[in-house]
């Protein structure tokens, strides 16, 4: 089983992006919203250069997938890049407050540059931008304290730039996931796609599955796959893993086990396991 290129690129998002860098000329701070799992991965890289010098926000959420120990190394590791990360999980309303906050912050320094115009205060102007499906809708309603934009569990829900007030010192435009044009990092487009963080037209479950299956072995969790499953798999590839647990277990449906695996995951099922570690720093 060879694996192609995971590629992508829907027409509504080519549309998004284009509205969003056009948005971007009227926003204060930006929200950047990152998978937990694979913060890495699921950084746009287009993304510093849209912003330029505007305030960034940077949150990494569905902190409930990863251990407590990782979310320390990645802010040490974070705050070694100059950048602060605020952990949420939006789907519980956890460190939504603290995001707040810290989109709060520009307020007193625009209010001083328009008195210096002569101009009145107003709110602050955020968007929230990420990769399709990281949570971006979801951490928008915790803000408001509402549902007021469309949030679910797959990719590609968000079409359109939508305005949403949070207070009297705070406006969000909530912004349709954003990827590349394309992905030359295929690992990085397979960590995607097993997160779910693409839409599922652009890869095939059963290459993805043992693709995850051979990564969660290479970062250590091997062991999880033999006490949910019954089944080794330091002894196969990916590949013989999805083959044989089919044929054990499911009457030789691939589809199906690959599904099941996916979604094992997905829906933290197999506990919390992160597929991304902070790079180590060369001496």
């Amino acid at each position: 089983m060879s694996s192609p290129p995971i590629q992508w690129y829907p027409g509504h998002i080519a549309k998004a992006e284009r509205q969003l860098k056009e948005q971007l000329k009227r926003v204060d701070v930006v929200l950047e919203v990152l998978d937990a799992r694979i913060p890495l991965a699921s950084q746009h890289p287009d993304v510093a250069r849209w912003i330029s010098h505007k305030p960034k926000v940077l949150v990494l959420n569905r902190v409930d997938a990863i251990p407590a120990s990782l979310r320390r190394e990645w802010t040490i590791w974070f705050e070694s890049q100059g950048q602060m990360p605020y952990f949420t999980n939006a789907k519980q309303g956890k460190g939504i407050q603290a995001v707040a906050k810290a989109a709060r912050g520009v307020k007193a320094e625009i209010d001083r540059r328009r008195r210096d115009r002569g101009m009145r205060p107003r709110s602050v102007r955020a968007v929230v931008i990420g990769m399709p499906n990281v949570g971006k809708s979801a951490l928008i309603n915790r803000l408001v304290g509402r549902k007021t934009v469309k949030s679910e569990r797959r990719a590609g829900v968000t079409r359109q730039l939508h305005w949403v007030r949070i207070s009297d010192s705070l406006d969000l435009l909530d912004a349709p996931g954003v990827i590349p044009w394309r992905l030359d990092n295929q690992t990085d487009a397979l960590k995607l796609a097993i997160c779910e963080d693409i839409g599922a037209a652009a890869y095939d479950n059963q290459i993805v599955a043992a693709a995850f299956i051979d990564l969660l072995v290479q970062v250590g969790f091997a062991e999880v796959l033999k006490s949910r499953y019954q089944l080794d798999p330091l002894s196969r590839t990916g590949e013989e893993y999805l083959y044989d647990l089919a044929h054990m277990s499911y009457r030789g449906d691939l589809e199906r086990v690959a599904m099941l695996l996916l979604n094992d995951f997905r829906k933290g099922s197999m506990g919390a396991i992160p597929l991304e570690f902070p790079p180590q720093e060369s001496n």
